[in-house]
């Protein structure tokens, strides 16, 4: 592949990191604090495809200067023919357009029950937030309820958003897909349901649940790790959030 060809895979691939940072596609791929090193990124790769251009203009005006004074310009070669290098190269734009035209769903039912529940106890927790009912995340609940026994949380509505997953029972869960830097280390956070369960539930739909702490637990038969268990009093579906993973686990 030629200079001028790098430099349009450079300005190419640097177009599609900036189309991913400033839209919600680069959510797909990685946290959201990653966002301004994405950006920039972006911006050194389309700064290295100019440059590479300027570069090979600049090569091309004083091989032309040669030639009006009588040098020879041939190529590297040394027969004076220009070598065109192959078409297939080009393919290496198609993984480019496919960043850019074509947003991969973010990982859902499917990769949760197939991996074993990443629930860690924490540190130490956030303050909670006001509200009645009070909005937690799922991550948030299931560290309360079951390293803190539900300590703060216990009768008190509360409001937790996540997508429906079901085991080979037909038991539901409310999960989200925990990170700590990609989509690639995304891991499942769990959450069992019973209670006022919706007598239909579709794997991937997102459900705002409100509902109250138990203190029934689970575990998981991926891993043997613990799942809390919420018991519903409303639910109902929602749109996909903006961001549907939960950096919250790792924070």
């Amino acid at each position: 592949m030629n200079r001028q060809a790098q430099a349009a895979v450079l300005f190419l691939l640097g177009a599609a990191l900036l189309h991913a940072g400033f839209t919600n596609l680069y959510l797909r791929y990685v946290k959201a604090g990653l966002q301004p090193l994405l950006l920039l990124s972006g911006a050194v790769l389309i700064a290295a495809s100019l440059a590479t251009v300027w570069y090979e203009w600049r090569g091309r005006r004083k091989a032309d200067d040669a030639v009006e004074h009588g040098h020879d310009a041939g190529d590297d070669h040394g027969d004076g023919h220009v070598h065109r290098e192959p078409r297939v190269s080009w393919l290496l734009v198609l993984p480019l357009l496919a960043l850019i035209l074509v947003a991969p769903p973010a990982l859902g039912s499917y990769s949760a029950m197939r991996t074993g529940t990443a629930l860690q106890q924490p540190y130490g927790y956030n303050k909670l937030p006001t509200g009645d009912p009070l909005p937690l995340t799922v991550v948030d609940y299931a560290t309360r309820a079951v390293y803190d026994h539900g300590r703060l949380i216990k009768g008190r509505p509360l409001d937790v958003t996540g997508f429906v997953a079901l085991d080979g029972a037909g038991h539901p869960y409310l999960v989200r897909m925990a990170l700590n830097c990609c989509a690639a280390d995304a891991q499942p956070v769990k959450i069992a349901l019973t209670g006022k369960i919706p007598p239909v539930l579709q794997p991937d739909k997102w459900l705002e649940v409100t509902g109250t702490y138990t203190a029934r637990r689970t575990k998981d038969p991926v891993n043997n790790g613990p799942i809390p268990y919420l018991r519903v009093t409303e639910a109902k579906p929602v749109p996909v959030p903006k961001d549907p993973y939960d950096e919250s686990w790792n924070n």
